[in-house]
């Protein structure tokens, strides 16, 4: 859910705003409305210093170091972040020479050894030898009949040779501006260079926490400097303002704080008009989710929180299109290995909490690795709880697919109806409570109908009457302030926007079944595979290439899996259910003014 904020105004004497700010930075509660970009020359610079770190951080931990380096200690004299700068330049340009040094000393390899000073003595006395290269389909044998030739290698294909003297042969390149020995000793010592070199980066390595809190430093320095470049002047420049905002719960905390350092300050609750930051308040389960609403955009402050239901749609849409039992396994494998990764470990527990809804669901499908569980003589005593392969008549995944998009659907009009009706009044929705009425009422109504407790007559008569009160909604009553001929008509264009979007979201979900159906359609056919080439077992050299096609196969088959399963059940979230619940990415992040920042 939102945290429902307040907003603070401070009222300071111009020159005392920094040690207000740097008070607040330790604190580290309140978000003071400040420039996420740089606003001048200093703030600039000090955006470049951040950059800076950054960078050298990423390229620090992505160099490639060879295994067995030994670790060089760095030099002293330079601060740590200019060393770090001059040792990853000077790194990249010597593995950038080495490279090219290599190139070079492979070209030179087929021509052997050679003296450049004979070659000019030779070229003075007007016998100069030139340097060819050609296919082996384009050289002629009997070219060194013809011409003092000698053939020096045969190279990929190619034949290397020298001629002496005047001669109008095809291939010629120019002399080699190096000896092979030259070559060799130049890549001989470029190799110890960058060897020492990756000593240093070892070296940086392990002075990596060092780098990162210069950067943290930094970038508080930065969020200082931003927030005290946003307060507002008045009085002739004598008195400054500042603007922030922190949650209702750490009030407390906050003013006992700004008591104790004495500054003038007004607090009231936040508007939704002043565009308050958002933080959300979740129990840890939800938490894990907020990564994927903050991909789409925090919502407006007087909107609504979706993370709670994309926590437990997400999880079941994503179950539903791996729809494995053995492969929700491997993912709780892999989201527990993660764990122990500290790049890694951040993603651990929501990997792990697919995994294991993916297991449940696998499970209810009755698939295991592509198997039929539910044709095993283990399972025969629980058969009744698998999902029935048909479901009046039609495959059962497709059917559940399309009742959990009506759910889905459903859910989020009744959701977009109570936030509309917060924030403009149960008179000002009538409109939208038409609608929700009519679909969600409807649905419900045929779902009590076909369960049987209502009598074809008396569902006639609810059907009427939820029709008549939605169509008054619907068509009269959706703008109090408007002419009734207007409304008729917003209500016919909606009427039709509604109805044929409704169809398009509800055929949505069937992307749940087809990517499950395709999953595991692809998995049997690798299994099939693997047993046409076991056979009946007896060869035991076929066991190899069965457990390595059914391996690769189900590996390969997983990554795919998992690929859609993350974009789709995304997709029919961020679409269909923001759609239909009136949801808008209005909001910014909560970001407080803190020390050590890592953002």
């Amino acid at each position: 859910m939102i945290s429902p904020m307040t907003r603070y105004s401070f009222i300071l004497l111009n020159g005392e705003q920094d040690g207000l700010l740097e008070q607040l930075q330790e604190l580290g509660l309140v978000d003071i409305t400040r420039s996420a970009r740089p606003v001048d020359e200093k703030s600039r610079r000090l955006m470049s210093d951040v950059e800076l770190l950054d960078g050298l951080i990423k390229g620090i931990r992505a160099a490639d170091i060879p295994e067995g380096t030994a670790v060089q200690p760095l030099l002293g004299g330079d601060s740590l972040s200019d060393a770090a700068g001059d040792i990853l330049m000077k790194y990249t340009e010597t593995g950038d020479a080495l490279l090219a040094a290599e190139k070079q000393l492979a070209a030179l390899r087929p021509w052997g050894d050679y003296s450049r000073e004979t070659l000019g003595k030779l070229a003075a006395a007007g016998v100069p030898v030139h340097f060819h290269r050609l296919s082996a389909k384009q050289f002629k044998p009997e070219w060194a009949g013809e011409y003092a030739l000698s053939v020096i290698a045969e190279d990929r294909g190619n034949v290397c040779f020298a001629v002496a003297g005047d001669d109008a042969l095809p291939g010629e390149i120019a002399m080699p501006a190096q000896t092979l020995a030259e070559a060799e000793s130049e890549a001989a010592a470029l190799r110890e260079r960058k060897a020492l070199l990756a000593g240093h980066v070892l070296a940086l390595r392990e002075r990596l926490p060092e780098l990162e809190a210069l950067r943290a430093d930094a970038l508080s320095g930065l969020d200082l400097y931003l927030a005290g470049a946003s307060a507002a002047k008045a009085a002739g420049d004598r008195i400054v303002t500042l603007e922030g905002f922190a949650p209702v719960a750490d009030e407390a905390a906050i003013t006992a704080r700004l008591d104790e350092i004495g500054v003038l300050y007004l607090k009231e609750a936040a508007r939704a008009e002043e565009n308050p930051p958002i933080s959300f308040r979740n129990n840890a389960f939800v938490r894990l989710f907020e990564p994927l609403t903050d991909m789409y955009g925090r919502p407006a402050y007087n909107g609504f929180d979706p993370t709670p239901f994309i926590s437990v749609f997400f999880m079941l849409f994503f179950a539903f299109c791996m729809g494995d039992c053995g492969y929700g396994l491997i993912l709780m494998a892999i989201g527990l290995v993660m764990g122990r990764s500290a790049g890694m470990k951040s993603l651990s527990p929501l990997v792990t909490v697919l995994g294991g809804a993916t297991v449940v669901i696998g499970f209810l499908f009755h698939t295991f690795f592509s198997m039929d569980i539910a044709q095993w003589s283990l399972f025969a005593p629980i058969r009744g709880i698998f999902l029935p392969s048909k479901i009046m008549g039609y495959d059962g995944t497709m059917v559940l697919a399309l009742l959990v998009g009506v759910f889905h659907i459903c859910l989020a009009m009744v959701v977009k109806t109570c936030n509309e009706t917060r924030n403009k009044g149960f008179a000002n929705s009538l409109g939208t409570w038409g609608w929700t009425l009519l679909v969600v009422g409807g649905v419900i109504v045929g779902g009590i109908a076909f369960a049987g407790v209502l009598s074809a007559a008396v569902t006639k008569w609810v059907v009427i009457v939820l029709g008549v009160v939605s169509a008054v909604g619907i068509f009269l009553l959706n703008d109090l302030h408007r002419n009734p001929l207007l409304n008729i008509g917003s209500g016919l264009w909606e009427t039709y926007n509604t109805v044929t979007g409704l169809l398009g979201d509800v055929l949505s979900y069937l992307r749940l079944y087809a990517l499950g159906l395709a999953g595991s359609m692809l998995g049997l056919a690798f299994n099939k595979i693997g047993l046409m080439i076991l056979g009946d077992g007896s060869a035991y050299a076929m066991w190899i290439p069965f457990v390595l096609v059914v391996v690769i196969g189900h590996t390969l088959n997983i990554a795919m899996c998992a690929l859609g399963a993350f974009v789709h059940p995304l997709r029919l979230n961020f679409l269909e259910f923001f759609k239909n619940s009136g949801y808008e990415a209005a909001g910014r992040r909560f970001n407080p003014l803190t020390k050590n920042n890592n953002k």
